[in-house]
This record gives C-alpha cells, structure tokens and sequence, in this order.
C-alpha cells in the first residue's frame, strides 16, 4: 500500500515545516540526546524546559496542539492524516509536540468524560497551561494494570486516595496526575476501577525521584497518603474505568515519534559517511551496509502502519489490533537502531557524550540502554504480541 498526500495535506506540511523553521532554534534536532522510542533519555534543563514551554504555547496558538479535536473544545477539526503528518514532522524535527494532557488526557476526556469534566479540564489542556503524567503503573502491577492496589474511596464531596505509583514519567515536571485507582475493592477487577485527575500540590502527594540507567531524572516513585479529590475529578463513570483505560492506551500506542527514527538513522548515515576506519570509508564495509539497510527497510515498514493507522481513522474504523501492530513495530525498531549502532561502532560504542573519542556525540550508549524502556511502557512486547494474536488473528487465550 502507498500514501500519498492530497494538496491539502501538502500544503499543511509546507505550513507546519514554515513554522518549525521560524520557532526552533537552528541547532534544537543536534541538540536533542533522546533515543527514538525510549522513556529515559529526555533532558530536562532549564533551558530547554523554557523553550520547550514557549513552543507549546505557540502550537496552542495554531491550535496545532489539539488538531483533529472539535472546534468547539479548542481543536481545528483537521483529519486524521493531517495529525499524523503533524506528528511525524514535529518528531522528525525532535520538537515537543502532543504530550500526556493534549494525547492521551484529553481525547479520552471528549470520548468518556462527562459535560462538566470537559468544561473543567479541554479548554486548559488545549491552550497547554497544564501537562499531565501517567498515574498507572504500581510496584506489583504493571502489564497487568487490573491488579492496581491504589484505591479511592468517596467521603462527602471527595474521594480519598491512598497508594503508590511507580515508573511515572515525568510527574515532577507535570501539575496533575492523570490517574486509575480501584473504587470499589468487593466487584469484579474489571468492574472496580475509576480515572481521576489529581493536582500534583495536593497535601499527601509525595513525589521522589527514580534516576534510571541512563543518569536522567525522568521516572519517579509517587506516593499519595489521604489524598482529598473533589468528586468532579472523577473521570466519566464511576468502576467503568478499566475500559476507558483500555481506549487510554490506544491513544498511547499512537504517540510513537515515528519521524525521530527516521531523523536519527540520517544522522547516523552523515557520520558514517564522514568517517573512516583503518583508511577505509566506514560506509564501505559491507556489515555496516548490510546491518544499516536491514533498519533502513525497516523504518519504511514502521511509517506504513504508521500512515495506514491515520487512514484507518479517517474512513471511521477503530484501529486497536493496528496500534499494537504500531507500538511493537517501532519499539523493537528503536532496540534495532540501537544493536546496529553499537555494533557498527564497536568498543568505540560504549564512549558517553563528553569524551574526546565518541562517536556519534555519544549516542550509541544512551540508545542502547534506553531502548528497552520502549519496548516496556505503554505495554510491553509481549502484551502487543498477545493483543495481535487473540484480538487480530483470533487465536485463543492458551
């Protein structure tokens, strides 16, 4: 199958690509550390922390943040296509785009959510005066998100939350957490779950940082110890939040970065090209040519499922066997991307950014150690495989 764009959706790239060139710095794609994929290898100094703030207000602008959303809640009613050409472009540029709030928050609030849930949180959420991080996983529930222990349990005109979330991207640099807790411990795991949203400064929040492999400050372990919600945070219906988390983590699967792969394999090429090894051009080695089009093959496939999901969407259809086909496809792409790297580099590969002799200003490593949280979050490997098989290919549970 071959896309191609309509003249609409070329002359909105044309816009958007205007637009990435006037509000980025020239040097932001160099700039940027982060592996295609990976959950830990942001940076987040105070500087890139401002610019990153001053261009989401400027996407919110444009309405670019929530751009197939319904006018009325502060969208442009773009296609879907057009949202994925967004999302391609701005990853390819390594731009901030679509975060937790604006991606996963707030659809599912316009699919679930009641009038006054829409009121109180689609109009900040589209103008990006808040961002949002993911209160799912807990030390003993992760895959299996129905085993959650975290409970909220209604007292007067709050909710009381008590328990402890792991692996939370991001949570010290977000102002609510996005969050599934159990509201009713007796029914069925299924049938006991709600989404809220709590303000971060809450009393009895306590957020403490996980540095993980890389030496980035991204994860943390969050704690809430009687936590008071106004009952109007309650997402939806209450105990039916185990399915709405279900469509939460479509709209996940579908935050791959797919242009941040192609951009950082360019890279990649450009200093092949200008390196040599023993005299000889690196490029002419025939492992490293064969290793760099077996990922090059398989970024073309990764873009083909990422355009056939947008188009999925435009003619109506539910794209849930799609996503996961998505998400494994780019996530093993990111370990893939990493493997070829080190191995092209060889001991060469294991120098950090700062020393003299790394190549690839010390990418290799970072990569190759935080790519396995690209096959973890939102759904490890193993889930997707499960999802495709049972829910695409009808085979049974065992």
């Amino acid at each position: 199958m071959e896309f191609r764009f309509n003249e609409q959706e070329e002359a909105f790239e044309k816009e958007l690509e205007d637009f990435l060139k006037k509000e980025l710095p020239s040097d932001w794609a160099e700039r940027s550390m982060h592996w295609p994929g990976g959950y830990g290898s942001h940076r987040a100094d105070e500087e890139s922390i401002k610019i990153i703030q001053a261009f989401k207000r400027k996407l919110a602008e444009k309405g670019w943040l929530t751009i197939a959303w319904p006018k009325e809640y502060g969208g442009e009613e773009h296609s879907y296509m057009e949202q994925a050409i967004f999302d391609e472009r701005i990853s390819y540029n390594r731009a901030p785009g679509m975060g937790i709030a604006t991606g996963i928050a707030g659809p599912t609030i316009l699919r679930f959510g009641t009038e006054e849930n829409k009121q109180d949180w689609i109009p900040r959420i589209a103008n990006a005066e808040i961002e949002m991080w993911l209160a799912y996983s807990e030390p003993n529930a992760g895959s299996d998100l129905a085993s959650l222990q975290t409970t909220a349990v209604e007292d007067g005109d709050d909710y009381i939350i008590n328990g402890q979330k792991t692996w939370s991207t991001i949570a010290h640099l977000a102002d609510y957490a996005w969050m599934v807790a159990r509201t009713d411990r007796d029914a069925h795991r299924h049938k006991s779950v709600s989404f809220f949203i709590v303000d971060n400064k809450s009393p009895g929040v306590t957020i403490r940082p996980l540095i993980n492999i890389v030496g980035v400050h991204s994860f943390n372990e969050v704690f809430f110890d009687n936590v008071r919600v106004p009952k109007r945070n309650l997402i939806g219906e209450k105990n039916i939040g185990f399915y709405y988390l279900m469509t939460a983590l479509d709209f996940e699967r579908l935050m791959v970065g797919i242009g941040s792969f192609r951009r950082v394999f360019e890279q990649l090429l450009e200093y092949i090209k200008q390196t040599q090894r023993d005299g000889t051009p690196l490029g002419k080695s025939h492992m490293v040519r064969h290793r760099l089009a077996e990922v090059a093959i398989k970024i073309e496939i990764a873009y083909m499922f990422f355009w056939r999901t947008a188009s999925m969407l435009d003619k109506g259809l539910v794209p849930n066997v799609e996503s996961s086909i998505l998400k494994l496809t780019t996530t093993e792409l990111s370990r893939e991307l990493a493997d070829t790297t080190m191995a092209i580099f060889g001991p060469y590969g294991q120098l950090w950014e700062g020393s003299t002799w790394a190549p690839f200003r010390g990418l290799a490593p970072r990569g190759y150690l935080d790519c396995i949280s690209a096959t973890i979050g939102a759904g490890t490997s193993e889930i997707q495989r499960n999802i495709i098989a049972m829910r695409g290919l009808g085979l049974p549970r065992r």
